[in-house]
């Protein structure tokens, strides 16, 4: 028997040969299996890039740039660069060298010849009031001398056409205005401002506008979302108990929204609200009330137009989750001896919470920066910051500012949803 169990020599050739057989083998499966792999991977990008080309095209790069604009400026740098190269080394130790105003003397003039002055003295004027009237005043009075006039006397003409040329404050802000980099739109964003001394403060208490701005949309838009939630939640279990007829009639109701314009859907509200408009009416008429309620262009017609706007954003996610949760938990609980009310909030509520914290962020991030609705619905004192933002992109070409207020609501809304992560985990934020 032993002997039988000895291998001969030619199978111990053989066992020695296959370890080395084996191991080419291995590499040229790993290497096949690497080129499938590598393969797959090229024809899953090649099928991904023209999507991921559309989306940063389309949004990625607008938002790069729109932050941008509210810390990058060239107006003045662009077309005053004979000035922005010479202030740029005053130190504020006394006047400007005669270089520096031989140097704003040529921009003004060159200026003056290519109509290429509104740009910088719009910007200078934002900064400080008066700089336009400053800029166009002095250009239009200097003599036509060229770029290389001589640099002797440029001080006395300029203060001779216009004092202000000697302040201080108008100086400070054509050498900072001539930098690329500013933080004046920030700042002017936060209700701040930086002094001649390079310190920041507060604005003066009736310059501030844009902090008290921005926590009048996060009450509007924790209002609707709390609106939204107290009449979304119950819809939504109705949807995930009733029977399937009702249940599709009743889905058609909550995404007929969708199927209609939202300019549609506020003129619509308009027409209900206004103190002729249906509500009305059917109030005096059944008596509850003596003359019209005021229900539009104030804070509650924002506040009603927008949550049943955006009341399907919150109902959509409870269904989803609500439609998963079997019923078995709550008669289990009943059976045990619980009442309706302590198992529906011991049991069914908890199991209810990833699609109420989708429901939530998902609408009071749209309505954060709502801006259609408010701007027909709402009074002077309830817009909100989307609608200064399109003001001063639009109306007044102030992009800096407008860009500064953008960066400031993308920052409100990142920040909200990494705290709403944290608290909630982002386990719940997806809702399939």
């Amino acid at each position: 028997m032993a002997a039988l169990a000895e291998p001969g020599p030619d199978q111990g050739a053989n066992r020695g040969a296959n370890p080395g057989l084996d191991r080419a083998e291995a590499r040229a499966l790993r290497a096949r299996l690497w080129r499938s792999e590598r393969r797959r991977q090229l024809r899953a990008f090649g099928l991904v890039a023209p999507l991921a080309l559309f989306l940063a095209v389309v949004f990625v790069l607008p938002i790069v740039q729109m932050l941008g604009a509210a810390w990058h400026d060239r107006s003045v740098a662009d077309a005053m660069p004979r000035t922005a190269a010479a202030i740029a080394s005053w130190d504020r130790d006394g006047p400007p060298s005669e270089e520096v105003y031989a140097a704003i003397a040529a921009d003004l003039i060159a200026g003056r010849q290519t109509r290429a002055l509104a740009l910088p003295a719009q910007r200078l004027n934002q900064e400080l009031t008066g700089f336009r009237t400053v800029i166009f005043g002095t250009a239009r009075a200097l003599p036509d001398l060229g770029a290389d006039a001589p640099p002797e006397g440029w001080r006395d003409t300029l203060t001779g056409i216009d004092d202000r040329w000697a302040d201080t404050a108008h100086l400070v802000v054509l050498q900072r205005a001539a930098r690329p980099w500013t933080s004046y739109y920030m700042l002017h964003a936060l209700d701040m401002e930086r002094g001649l001394d390079d310190r920041i403060a507060r604005q003066p208490p009736d310059e501030r506008l844009f902090v008290q701005l921005a926590l009048r949309t996060l009450g509007i838009a924790a209002t609707v979302t709390v609106v939204c939630a107290v009449m979304g939640f119950p819809l939504a279990y109705l949807l995930a108990t009733v029977s399937g007829g009702v249940r599709a009639v009743l889905l058609v109701m909550v995404l007929l929204p969708f199927w209609t314009s939202l300019l549609v859907r506020t003129a619509a509200w308009i027409v209900m609200l206004q103190s002729e408009g249906l509500v009305n009416s059917a109030l005096m008429w059944t008596g509850a009330i003596g003359e019209p309620l005021r229900l539009i262009y104030n804070r509650f017609g924002v506040i009603a137009v927008m949550s049943q706007v955006l009341l399907p954003f919150m109902v959509l996610p409870l269904y989803a989750v609500m439609q998963g949760i079997s019923p078995w938990y709550m008669r289990a609980a009943q059976s045990l001896g619980a009442p309706f009310a302590t198992a529906f909030r011991r049991v069914y509520l908890p199991q209810t919470m990833p699609g109420l914290a989708a429901g939530t962020l998902l609408v009071f991030m749209l309505s954060i920066g709502y801006y259609i609705t408010p701007a027909l619905v709402g009074g002077r004192g309830d817009q909100m910051l989307s609608y200064f933002i399109a003001f001063y992109a639009t109306e007044t070409a102030n992009w800096g500012l407008a860009a500064a207020l953008g960066t400031m609501l993308t920052g409100i809304v990142a920040v909200l949803f990494v705290l709403y992560s944290r608290v909630f985990g982002t386990r719940e934020l997806s809702v399939g």
